[in-house]
């Protein structure tokens, strides 16, 4: 049977983002070899309705986590595959990906998020509700583009996972909402400024960045730092919601990159374990008399 994977995730995210809806996508998308649009309609057909309450809830209290959670889907996805590889803690096996540089500034809530929101699924419907099969280990190599990538660059890079300059565009309006590091752009304020930069914008910038080693953080999008915004992107013939819509497609297209099914990987009881480290966890959460039988699902 066709296993589900961080495809449905997106999904889930992106539409509670009001980015693309179930049928949209549904109609829009194509589906990789092994995923189902309908794998949880009879297991767990409450999943949907209890991620998307909970998403909704949380970006309500903070849309920021909204910009922590594509993060951090593209983060994992991008690397190894959409294998949950991002969420693994290190172990004798090796360090865990969360060490890699450009994984330092990951939000800390949003894998917390992710914790919260297996732990509410597994709280209705433990024993019929098995999620997304998950990688064994952490990638050695961390391969995502830098921030100082340049067109070319990120066409390079992005092309080896079948995106194309489209998705590209379309993908970079996740970067209309949330936050950036000082550190991540200063080097074109110190020790010269970067004469292709607005200097009225440079400027602003230097106000709340006034040394290149500074800690603070700025709004990626001074406009709309809440929502996703579509007019960045959007060409002047181009209809109200294009490119919005495309963002969303794009992001489930990334949803689907290299996605473990059959009986690939394994189902993690915790998010942040593997399996062989954690049997403990899974007598703490289930019936004894049931542990051998989640166990042998789980693998």
């Amino acid at each position: 049977m066709a296993k589900a994977s961080a495809f449905f995730a997106s999904l889930l995210l992106l539409s509670s983002l009001s980015l693309v809806s179930f049928s949209e996508a549904k109609d829009s998308v194509h589906v990789e070899k092994g995923l189902s649009w309908t794998f949880y309609k009879k297991s767990c057909p409450k999943v949907e309705s209890i991620v998307r309450k909970q998403l909704k809830k949380v970006f309500k209290d903070d849309i920021g986590q909204a910009a922590g959670l594509l993060r951090l889907h593209f983060h994992d996805c991008f690397v190894q595959g959409c294998d949950a590889s991002v969420l693994l803690d290190g172990s004798a096996s090796g360090p865990s990906e969360q060490d890699a540089p450009p994984n330092l500034s990951l939000r800390a809530r949003a894998f917390e998020i992710i914790d919260d929101l297996r732990a509410l699924v597994h709280k209705e419907v433990w024993k019929s509700c098995f999620l997304r099969r998950c990688c064994r280990h952490c990638s050695s190599r961390f391969s995502c583009p830098a921030p100082s990538s340049n067109t070319s660059v990120l066409l390079t890079s992005l092309a080896t996972k079948n995106f194309d300059a489209t998705d590209i565009v379309a993908l970079s309006g996740g970067h209309t909402i949330g936050i950036s590091h000082c550190n991540s752009f200063t080097d074109r304020l110190y020790p010269t400024q970067d004469p292709t930069m607005d200097k009225t914008f440079a400027n602003d910038l230097k106000e709340t960045c006034p040394a290149k080693d500074t800690n603070n953080t700025v709004v990626l999008d001074i406009r709309s730092p809440g929502r996703l915004r579509q007019q960045v992107l959007r060409g002047p013939d181009e209809p109200s919601g294009a490119i919005h819509f495309g963002s969303g497609l794009s992001m489930l297209k990334m949803g689907q990159l290299s996605v473990l099914t059959g009986k690939q990987g394994e189902i993690r009881a915790n998010c942040s374990v593997r399996n062989p480290d954690n049997k403990k966890f899974l007598a703490s959460v289930v019936e004894e008399d049931v542990v051998e039988e989640a166990w042998a699902e789980l693998r």
